[in-house]
């Protein structure tokens, strides 16, 4: 039915766009990540996101709108419950979670914290839910001390284990995340196990960027395992490798930084593949949204709008790309969690008709639907895909 050969990926993390209809049920009414960010640092310079359509998703109403729209847009509801890095990204992928995985606001209890030392061999200082910047100030110094790893979780259903790489040094912390992943399963299966390494002395510490995601497995084939399973290249870059256990992918690259995910997308769009790049940029999230830094969070977006028209560039007649996101994190509610909200979806290609409103779409899986019915898959996932309402 087409000619694309090629769809580009990039899930801008944490990028949302205005609460879902249940996002009270998740203590997030009034979140709005790009909207909010906007208003509060008084402005957004993202010319080739408007170019392409973001300014005229249904809602946004605070962006540019330039006469001449080059993309397909449009936003989308989330049928998973949830709304973490996984369920998103899983989503998106084609896989929707009828459950939220289990989170521990108030620690892990005795018999998994039990059955982790008996496993590792080492003790556990902290067990609470907390910011990881803050957690090793309060507990580096003893960790140091005594060997004990710094076991926290946060919102999210996440296990994760801090060490300094001096005393623990990163095949050994990743060796460690293995077994915890391996013995989170059943009614303790959380999200992800996460690797947390830190530098520096006492009253100076600072988390390095060899952090690393022990996810669990994917219940069902997805979007990527279609494609592997076809002979098609899905290329994972950042940390997309770990948000799907490894499944389905066949090459990846880890990033240190958002930049550092565009260079490296770059770099595989510059070489023949066929199928699919997948990036996810982390810092959007990571580095701005958790913390609370909304004009930090719109720099990262300016940075990366910069960026697009190198990527732009870089396109061949037969690809298509598609920019996302897999959840909100609202920098200027008080809350540092993730918050449940609608996520943009842009559509660019050579085949792709210009300023196409693809309205609000039921699913993140609609992409999903989307991918397979270019590479002629099959619509196998829950959602409908929008490839003819946008192909040319």
């Amino acid at each position: 039915m087409t000619n694309i050969d090629r769809v580009i990926m990039i899930v801008l993390d944490s990028v949302g766009i205005g609460e879902l209809p249940d996002a009270a049920e998740y203590g997030d009414k009034g979140s709005n990540t790009l909207g909010n960010i906007v208003k509060n640092c008084k402005g957004i310079n993202l010319p080739n996101l408007c170019r392409l359509g973001m300014g005229k998703i249904d809602g946004v109403d605070y962006l540019s709108v330039p006469e001449h729209i080059v993309g397909s847009y449009g936003r989308m509801d989330e049928v998973s419950k949830g709304k973490d890095t996984i369920t998103g990204h899983w989503e998106i992928a084609g896989l929707q979670l009828a459950h939220p995985f289990p989170t521990y606001p108030d620690g892990f209890p005795k018999e998994v914290l039990d059955e982790f030392e008996k496993l590792t061999g080492r003790g556990v200082l902290a067990n609470c839910a907390a910011s990881g910047t803050e957690i090793i100030k309060e507990y580096g110094e003893e960790h140091m001390k005594t060997g004990k790893l710094i076991v926290y979780t946060s919102a999210d259903s996440v296990f994760q284990i801090a060490a300094h790489e001096e005393l623990v040094p990163l095949e050994e912390l990743y060796r460690i995340c293995s077994i915890a992943r391996e013995m989170l399963q059943g009614d303790h299966m959380v999200g992800r196990v996460i690797a947390r390494p830190f530098i520096g002395e006492p009253g100076n510490f600072t988390r390095t960027p060899n952090r690393r995601d022990f996810s669990a497995e994917p219940t069902s084939d997805t979007i990527l395992d279609i494609m592997s399973k076809k002979g098609l290249d899905v290329i994972a870059v950042g940390k997309i490798e770990d948000i799907f256990s490894k499944k389905g992918v066949t090459l990846a690259e880890h990033t240190k930084n958002n930049m550092d995910g565009v260079d490296v997308t770059l770099k595989f769009m510059a070489q023949k593949n066929t199928g699919m790049i997948f990036t996810n940029l982390v810092d959007f999230d990571m580095v701005f949204g958790h913390r609370n830094n909304p004009e930090g969070y719109k720099q990262a977006l300016e940075e990366f709008d910069n960026r697009l028209p190198e990527i732009l560039s870089a396109m061949g007649d037969n690809d298509m790309l598609i920019i996302t996101a897999d959840h909100g994190c609202d920098p200027t509610t008080p809350s540092t969690d993730h918050s449940r909200e609608y996520v943009p979806v842009v559509i660019y290609g050579k085949g792709i008709k210009e300023d196409v409103n693809l309205g609000t779409r039921k699913t993140f899986a609609d992409i999903a639907c989307t991918v397979a019915e270019v590479f002629n898959a099959g619509n196998i996932f829950p959602g409908r895909s929008f490839l003819r309402e946008i192909i040319k």
